[in-house]
């Protein structure tokens, strides 16, 4: 039988009491560790998600959806683990109108941080007034804006024979209202494609499936730069 004197007591006692209190710090100061580390795993997988509001030329027309370009979009930002994920709003034969009685449902359903306003083609092959057109594309701005989603809004181009005055006020309505909105302008995706029928189908009006991966080429890097590099 082992015994101990007071001293020898005091000691063990010291000691595990120490011991108590250092594992007690641990224990306090983990959930803080833990948070931290969650803060900046957090920030390193932050997503973007990117809501494409546009007509027939975004809706794979005369395609399946896996040979459009927005489809291809998403697939080389995950190709390449760039943290943006795309959503598809886009509805072949869409007008601003349509575009705008849309919008509030899309922005709440899928909770995009930007949005790419792809619309406007189809009013003016209807003849509507490019005033008109401005209209819903601001109102259609304000709302994301209100939302705190991040705009961007794509040049369209109608052909020639609508006249030169008619095309020109329609061209106008985009730059006008980026400017006006301070949103960026991105040049229309079709300017040099529709060149070439061999990349435009019958209709003359949509790309072919060789053209799309040429439409990503072209959209990728500058909706990359908007969305990620400078943090739109």
């Amino acid at each position: 039988m082992f015994s101990f004197s007071k001293s020898e007591n005091f000691g063990q006692v010291y000691l595990a009491n120490c011991v108590s209190s250092i594992v007690l710090v641990i224990v306090l100061l983990f959930p803080f560790a833990s948070y931290s580390d969650q803060l900046e795993t957090s920030e390193n997988t932050k997503q973007y998600k990117l809501l494409v509001l546009g007509d027939s030329l975004s809706a794979a027309y005369g395609l399946t959806q896996e040979e459009g370009w927005v489809h291809l979009l998403q697939n080389a930002w995950t190709n390449a683990n760039t943290p943006i994920d795309v959503v598809n709003g886009a509805i072949s034969g869409d007008t601003t109108d349509g575009g705008l009685a849309r919008l509030p449902r899309l922005l709440d359903l899928h909770k995009p941080t930007h949005l790419l306003i792809e619309l406007g083609g189809n009013d003016a092959l209807q003849g509507h007034n490019p005033k008109k057109i401005r209209s819903n594309i601001v109102d259609m701005v304000n709302i994301a804006k209100e939302s705190n989603v991040a705009v961007m809004i794509q040049e369209m181009q109608i052909p020639t024979n609508y006249g030169r005055r008619y095309t020109t006020m329609f061209t106008d309505v985009f730059r006008s209202v980026a400017e006006d909105q301070e949103v960026p302008l991105i040049p229309f995706f079709l300017e040099e494609i529709a060149l070439d029928k061999n990349l435009m189908q019958n209709d003359g009006i949509h790309p072919t499936a060789e053209a799309q991966p040429m439409i990503v080429e072209f959209m990728m890097p500058r909706l990359q730069a908007l969305i990620i590099d400078t943090h739109l």
